[in-house]
């Protein structure tokens, strides 16, 4: 048997749909499992040991004419080295529904979900999380298949590699990693998503009264920058920062031996969640029963609008959507934790 995943983006999202392979993999132990994937979340299923072929979906490539004309062959041949008999759309956009059109596996499904057309070829499965969290819906899919969605495995794996690279990063920055460190996440796609710089350096401030040091994380010029101010507004001398310094699955290596993430609803935050690493995440315009730290709905602070989760990218209103979240609070989430309190 043949089994075709299509979840191409973003980090977070990718890492939600990981229980549907070890799902496929355990009532399929002889199918072969390809997913198909945009560069940005590669690494998330690179070494996924319950995939056995990974396909990059280069967007960016098919944008123009002249791109789809050079990039549309190479990629119809890699889809069609298989005659997949199942596919199954975890995107629900056009985007994967060109992808299940192209590789046109003869029982197309996908999750409830789905847009922009995308269920006028993959049937929608409705299951019983339809409106619960999105691990869950996307679980569905697999349940209609047969598989057991009682056990539910985040496949992450990291390479002996990556494991001794955080480990001697760490000890290059003078982090024991047999002491208490936080992980901030600086940033997120969204604006309304983000947390101050500010409160982000006051509140290391506040850990720091309690001798845990901060580690910051992230990807790309915005988070650099962000690093950069939440560095310069910190007194305590109590930052260490890696933005920029690991790569997804290094970032993973480093959450693992982290005492908790605490940032806005990202890929990072998300990622800690499937490590069963606590994950306190600042919630505003998303829906914390959707998208919050999965298993962890009690981590969630949330801002405390009344328009919470009012999924937009940017505030109609023109208020900080996070701004009521102050760092005394994220503090108190913090000391809650089990694991600080016996320490």
């Amino acid at each position: 048997m043949n089994i075709l995943i299509v979840k191409l983006s973003a980090i977070g999202d990718v890492i939600h749909a990981l229980p549907v392979s070890y799902a496929l993999r355990q009532k399929y132990p002889t199918a072969h499992i390809t997913w198909v994937v945009e560069p940005t979340a590669y690494e998330i299923v690179k070494h996924n040991p319950c995939v056995d072929e990974v396909i990059l979906f280069q967007k960016k490539s098919f944008k123009t004419f002249k791109g789809f004309r050079e990039n549309f062959k190479p990629f119809y041949k890699l889809l069609h080295r298989r005659k997949y008999d199942i596919s199954i759309d975890l995107q629900g956009l056009f985007k994967s529904m060109a992808v299940v059109l192209t590789a046109n596996a003869k029982k197309k499904i996908g999750y409830v979900d789905m847009r922009e057309g995308s269920n006028l070829i993959s049937k929608a499965i409705k299951g019983p999380h339809f409106n619960g969290h999105i691990v869950d819906r996307y679980l569905d899919t697999v349940k209609y298949l047969g598989c057991d969605t009682d056990n539910i495995i985040f496949p992450l794996k990291n390479t002996a590699e990556e494991i001794n690279y955080v480990n001697n990063l760490l000890m290059d920055n003078k982090i024991d990693d047999n002491k208490p460190f936080i992980v901030f996440a600086v940033g997120t796609n969204w604006v309304n998503k983000c947390w101050s710089t500010k409160n982000f350096a006051i509140l290391s401030d506040l850990l720091s009264e309690h001798s845990i040091k901060t580690v910051l994380i992230g990807f790309g010029k915005n988070d650099e920058q962000k690093a950069l101010e939440i560095t310069r507004q910190n007194t305590s001398n109590n930052i260490v920062n890696l933005v920029g310094k690991t790569s997804l699955m290094q970032t993973a290596a480093l959450i693992k031996k982290a005492k908790a993430v605490i940032g806005g609803d990202t890929g990072n935050l998300h990622l800690a969640a499937a490590l069963n690493i606590p994950a306190i995440m600042l919630m505003g315009p998303t829906d914390p029963n959707r998208n919050g730290p999965y298993k962890q709905i009690h981590n969630v602070i949330l801002a405390g609008h009344d328009c919470d989760g009012c999924w937009k990218r940017t505030c109609r209103k023109n208020i900080d959507c996070l701004s009521t979240i102050t760092p005394n609070l994220v503090l108190k989430k913090i000391l809650k934790i089990e694991m600080f309190t016996n320490e």
